[in-house]
Order: structure tokens, then C-alpha cells, then sequence
């Protein structure tokens, strides 16, 4: 009997770290995938927005192709005009990746409902541009 009470308890705590793990993922509201997902998305679809959020100084020193530049620290005032669909994919990168993960946060906040964050340019092996 006391077995049966110990793997009753041990599976009910299995199941609180499962569920718990997935709603802090749920309440962040944002993916995080590698750039490898992140370049296949860009290679097989159309239907995305690449966003940089670094500074204009870094956006200038090279980017990738084919992203718009809104800093992370003016996505709240800036973001709903600029990025009007709301369902819309959005890949969201910075320099090392800290910036995108608040970034990915803030825009999961307002709203948007297919956010995805891939780190930092600074592990980008696929080419930036100037």
C-alpha cells in the first residue's frame, strides 16, 4: 500500500512539472526555435516578418536580408502600427538573443499570436547584408 501512495505521488508530481512547464511557456506567448527552423521558414515561405531589434548603429552594420528594424526598446510604441496583422509570423532576433526574448515577450503582450524568437545575428551563419 505505501508503494502504491509513493508512485501515486511521484506521478501526480510528474504531472505538475509537466503542466507547469507548459503553462510558463503559454504565459510568455512566444516560441523559441534554433535558425535553422528559422532559415527553413525563410527559404520555404513568404508569409512572415523578419524583425531585428537591435539599435539602428547595429542594423546598419549588417542584417539580415529582408528584415525591418524596430529596437526592442520601442516595440510597444511602434509595433501595432507597423506590424498591423496580429497573426502574422514574426521572426524575431537580436545581436546575442537576450533583446529578442523581451522583444518576443512584449509582442506576445500585444497580441501577437505567432511569434517566433531565434536568438542572436551573432551565431547567424546563413550571410547578412549591409
Amino acid at each position: 500500500m505505501n508503494k502504491l501512495i509513493i508512485i501515486f505521488i511521484i506521478a501526480a508530481i510528474i504531472v505538475l512539472v509537466i503542466t507547469s512547464g507548459k503553462l510558463l511557456a503559454q504565459k510568455q506567448g512566444f516560441k523559441q526555435i534554433s535558425q535553422a527552423q528559422a532559415k527553413e521558414i525563410m527559404d520555404t515561405r513568404t508569409d512572415y516578418i523578419l524583425l531585428d531589434v537591435r539599435t539602428e548603429k547595429e542594423f546598419a552594420a549588417g542584417h539580415i536580408k529582408g528584415a525591418i528594424l524596430i529596437p526592442d526598446y520601442e516595440i510597444k510604441m511602434r509595433a501595432e502600427k507597423e506590424l498591423p496583422d496580429k497573426a502574422k509570423t514574426i521572426l524575431v532576433y537580436c545581436r546575442s538573443g537576450r533583446r529578442s526574448k523581451l522583444a518576443a515577450r512584449d509582442l506576445a503582450e500585444l497580441g501577437y499570436t505567432d511569434v517566433l524568437e531565434f536568438g542572436g545575428i551573432i551565431d547567424w551563419k546563413y550571410g547578412t547584408e549591409k
